[in-house]
């Protein structure tokens, strides 16, 4: 079995898990990354709208937890994410 077979085999759209396998691939050894949306959806070339909504797809399913992050003012900033 691969890496990523449980994650084929989820009910998810392909969206979701395009974005789950590049979250992956740039979590640290603990599961955390904190890409942008702007990022992700220029890397894999989509929007940011269906970037959004594959985000929102993978915490419903459990697959990852985002934790907004702020700056020192208290503007957001990108997400963090923990990837399972």
């Amino acid at each position: 079995m691969g890496y990523f077979d449980s994650i084929y085999a989820a009910d998810l759209p392909h969206r979701a898990v395009a974005v789950y396998m590049y979250l992956e691939s740039r979590a640290d050894r603990d599961g955390f990354c904190w890409p942008g949306v702007k990022t992700i959806a220029r890397e894999l070339n989509l929007s940011r709208s269906t970037v959004q909504r594959a985000l929102r797809d993978l915490q419903k399913s459990g697959w990852i937890k985002a934790e907004p992050r702020y700056r020192e003012n208290g503007s957001s900033t990108s997400n963090r994410y923990q990837v399972y």
